[in-house]
């Protein structure tokens, strides 16, 4: 009778268990199922392969019928579920997965009970918009013990200790008050901080929340921060490809720094950049801001077509925008439907309206351009501005006006001639006629425009061009001289008024040329109404001042301009991705899985970004949160920064990743700076970066945060860090990039006549942030460090151990130049060699030196100096290197020899690492 009660016990404790595991405690599709389709079934039945005509990307495609005329997944009923019935199979040629190793039972099991209970798909965790969770309470501060007391300073420790006494680790000690407060700097402004600041804060005359507040104050937070945002925004000075010519693009990397520095909130620094130029009214900074996605690659090589580069260009913005602002692979999607996320083939395109309607073609000069006029010109527009406003009931012709005057938008590139006779695209690029040729322009929107505005050059005189509508026969339009100009020129042509949109036909004729001569180029065509006014006594004067500025050469900043409606661009699917083989029509939209798209939002780019930083969106403040996060610890919340999708990399701090989403979108009201003081505040932050052998096996990657964070500084900073311990480092801000110190012969660019010219005076001793980009050829050293060419949005850099960068340490002329200024002071210090390299050493490291590592560099300084004192030639090369006006050093051997210890200095671990 015992054993019947035994069995009978079994049976029941097994039948509770199956109903407590099937029944009560429901299988959640985004953490349990999910995983399991993506691994071992989506690859054949999602987004690229619906073999068997089952897909497992869509809830409705899931569910529906197969090529078997039936559903492979039958809600509530797994027994009659071919997709677990193929799973279970014996036969190899049955089983699922096909041709691949079999699905655990515990695997299977959990399909079985999801099926069970209803198939319920459920919502991947990062597309639902963060909810503030609660902050863990303080009963864990009383469980941490005396020995963590001083962990617990803000919410986020709660956090982080609970997630970390969930795997039994404590928190490391406070980390040393050099190493926090060089730690400190490095994270807040990029650079290391003075002797002095430590030693305040050591004798508690400075306390560590002041030095925060000064810092998140200081002019270069703003230039340590905006080089992450640099990366992502792939801002360069040179346009990509064959010829990587330079462009002028420096303005929008002040307009970041600046923008840092004011701690502009994120939304309205994400509106700005995506649609600066549709908000009301904008200013020259928010126009400047568009260059974001003018920081696109453009190719101006001959015989290349700008439609295709124009298309791929605004492919790069769809792109970019998900990656930077959504953490989402939306490439995928530009040739099917995402692999592993819900997003539809369809989705992409109608994404991509958004951005279909700016008026870059993939020209030459990279227009549109905004123009920076001089003091004296702006002074003059908003002369004419009032002007137009005071004999004008039309506000928008004003704003027309304006827009024409700052950027010569909108026009008609001639890349888009066709038919030509006895003439060509020069270049593929331009309008070029020989005698008696002629060329179309068709469905060209004239709307009763007065003048015709040209923008040419011609060196040979006796040309005439005629513009009639539609054919040679037609009605003329305009006829005119070419008038022989110095270099490009811009006119102002009289035509005859006519609406709507005619056919163009353009001819010309010059006698004087030889039958296959070619005597100007045309780059492009705008037709204008004309100012306002012509009855007013003062209107010839503002017509004359009108045509000076349009004439005059400012400088430029490409920018973002959105078509006329009369230019309005139709979007189509691309099938399978391809830009030439067009499908259906689409309309600008947002994908179904995201927040609805706000009401009343314009549906353009400034809409999209309306959309973007709305609260509801479920990404936006998750990413730019994880990602600062990333920046401060080295890695994220979520450590696949580039992809918060279902593919992504669990995050075991998913709770504080939403607390602080939520508080800067809510609290900070989207300003960044506070946000970096709760991080930097917080005791997680100001642990010791000093790591135990049990933490070693248990926590390798430091996913707990129960240490501090030690990783490589970037290339910029370790560049910043020489210059500025060495005392070279300018502090001169914004302008133009510069070209410091560099090897010759790296840059090489075919079709370009550009030479890497090193900068004179303090300009090569500025910040990395302001060296010269040449997306083709890099600033070496930076490479070296990881730091990428920017021809495309840079999520996060890798981080690399290798032998080339100790040959850049030791041996490039900028490490090797900061060495001997650094020399050269600390030997102003008459002191002894052994104090010498102690000041040197904590100079560098804010830590005090070594008895072994102090005779170490005696050695090495003894070394040098025998080397050095029988090579008196060899003294004054390497000295030459250093940098002009080292006065005042009697012996030239010994500084070479010190100089020597001081660049040995900066190759240590401790100097490129942050700790």
């Amino acid at each position: 009778m015992r054993i019947i009660y035994s069995i009978l016990l079994i049976f029941a404790v097994g039948l509770g268990y199956y109903f407590w595991t099937g029944q009560d405690n429901p299988v959640d599709y985004s953490t349990q199922v999910k995983p399991i389709i993506n691994k071992h079934c989506i690859s054949c039945h999602g987004g690229v392969k619906k073999n068997g005509g089952f897909s497992l990307l869509f809830q409705e495609e899931a569910m529906a019928d197969t090529k078997s005329g039936h559903p492979a997944i039958v809600p509530g009923d797994p027994e009659n579920s071919p997709m677990i019935q193929r799973l279970k199979e014996t036969d190899p040629e049955l089983r699922m997965p096909y041709q691949k190793p079999p699905l655990t039972k515990q695997e299977i099991r959990i399909l079985e009970d999801w099926i069970r209970q209803g198939a319920q798909w459920g919502e991947h965790w990062a597309y639902i918009p963060p909810i503030e969770p609660s902050v863990p309470d303080e009963i864990a501060e009383a469980r941490a013990g005396s020995a963590s007391s001083d962990f617990f300073v803000n919410e986020i420790d709660r956090f982080i200790y609970r997630d970390m006494e969930s795997v039994g680790l404590k928190p490391s000690p406070r980390a040393d008050t050099g190493r926090l407060v060089r730690r400190l700097y490095l994270d807040l402004i990029g650079l290391p901080p003075t002797t002095e600041v430590v030693d305040q804060i050591k004798n508690g005359s400075l306390s560590y929340e002041k030095v925060i507040d000064q810092l998140l104050d200081d002019p270069n937070f703003g230039e340590k921060w905006a080089s992450w945002w640099l990366d992502l925004a792939r801002y360069a000075d040179t346009k990509g490809y064959e010829k990587d010519q330079s462009r002028a693009m420096w303005r929008f990397r002040d307009y970041v720094i600046q923008s840092f520095n004011q701690d502009k909130p994120f939304d309205e620094f994400t509106i700005e950049q995506l649609a600066g130029d549709l908000m009301d009214n904008p200013t020259r900074e928010q126009l400047i801001a568009t260059a974001f996605h003018r920081n696109t690659m453009s190719n101006d090589e001959g015989g290349t077509d700008d439609e295709e580069y124009r298309i791929a260009s605004v492919i790069d913005r769809v792109n970019t925008t998900f990656e930077v602002w959504q953490s989402t692979t939306y490439a995928c999607v530009q040739c099917h439907a995402h692999t592993y996320d819900p997003f539809k083939h369809e989705e992409y395109y109608e994404v991509m309206a958004f951005f279909n309607n700016s008026r870059d073609e993939d020209t030459a000069d990279n227009e549109p351009l905004l123009r920076i006029y001089p003091d004296t010109i702006a002074a003059s527009i908003e002369e004419l501005k009032h002007w137009m406003i005071q004999n004008t009931n039309s506000p928008s012709r004003v704003e027309d006006e304006m827009q024409f005057i700052r950027t010569l938008e909108p026009k008609i590139h001639t890349h888009l001639c066709t038919d030509f006779v006895n003439g060509e695209l020069s270049d593929t690029k331009y309008l070029a006629l020989r005698h008696k040729g002629h060329c179309a322009l068709n469905n060209t929107y004239l709307n009763n425009a007065e003048t015709m505005v040209i923008s040419y050059s011609c060196w040979k005189e006796g040309g005439r061009m005629t513009i009639r509508e539609s054919n040679q026969e037609g009605k003329v339009i305009t006829s005119f001289p070419l008038k022989k100009t110095n270099g490009n020129a811009i006119e102002f042509i009289p035509i005859a008024p006519m609406q709507d949109s005619v056919d163009l036909f353009i001819e010309f004729t010059n006698p004087l040329l030889d039958a296959q001569e070619n005597s100007f180029r045309v780059y492009w065509f705008a037709f204008r109404p004309g100012l306002p006014g012509q009855s007013q006594p003062e209107f010839d004067k503002m017509n004359r001042k009108y045509r000076e500025i349009i004439q005059s050469k400012p400088e430029g900043v490409s920018v973002m301009v959105e078509n006329p409606p009369y230019m309005h661009r139709v979007t189509q699917v691309f099938e399978k991705g391809n830009w030439m083989v067009l499908g259906d029509t689409v309309l600008p939209d947002v994908p179904e899985v995201l927040n609805p798209f706000p009401e009343n939002a314009p549906r353009n780019r400034l809409g999209l970004a309306q959309w973007l930083v709305d609260e509801r969106n479920p990404l936006t403040a998750r990413t730019v949160v994880n990602r600062i996060w990333q920046q401060i610890f080295g890695q994220g919340l979520v450590t696949t920064v580039e992809d918060l999708g279902s593919q992504s990399e669990p995050s075991v701090h998913s709770e504080l990743l939403d607390w602080l989403a939520v508080r800067l979108m809510k609290t900070h009201d989207w300003h960044l700076k506070p946000l970096i003081r709760d991080i930097v505040r917080s005791g997680t932050y100001r642990q010791s970066s000093i790591i135990s052998e049990r933490k070693r096996e248990t926590d390798p990657q430091n996913l707990y945060y129960s240490r501090g964070p030690r990783f490589r500084l970037s290339a910029e900073q370790i560049r910043d860090q020489a210059l500025a311990v060495s005392g070279l480092l300018s502090d001169k801000q914004y302008g133009p990039s510069v070209m410091p110190p560099q090897p010759d012969g790296i840059w090489q660019t075919v079709y370009s006549g550009e030479s890497w010219r090193t900068s004179p005076g303090e300009d090569r001793y500025r910040r990395g942030i302001y060296t010269f980009i040449k997306r083709t050829s890099p600033y070496p050293s930076f490479v070296s460090f990881d730091a990428g060419s920017r021809e495309i949005c840079i999520t996060e850099r890798t981080r690399t151990n290798t032998p080339l960068q100790a040959l850049v340490t030791l041996n490039d002329p900028v490490y090797t130049e900061a060495a001997i200024a650094w020399a050269s002071r600390l030997i102003h210090e008459r002191a002894s060699l052994e104090a010498i390299l102690a000041q040197a050493y904590y100079e560098a490291t804010f830590r005090e030196i070594s008895l072994g590592k102090k005779e170490a560099l005696v050695k090495l300084y003894d070394e040098s100096l025998a080397h050095f004192e029988g090579n008196h030639t060899g003294v004054k090369e390497y000295l030459k290197i250093g940098p002009d006006g080292i006065t005042g050093v009697n012996n030239h051997i010994e500084l070479a020899a010190l100089s020597v210890v001081c660049s040995a200095i900066m190759n240590l671990d401790e100097f490129l690492t942050k700790t």
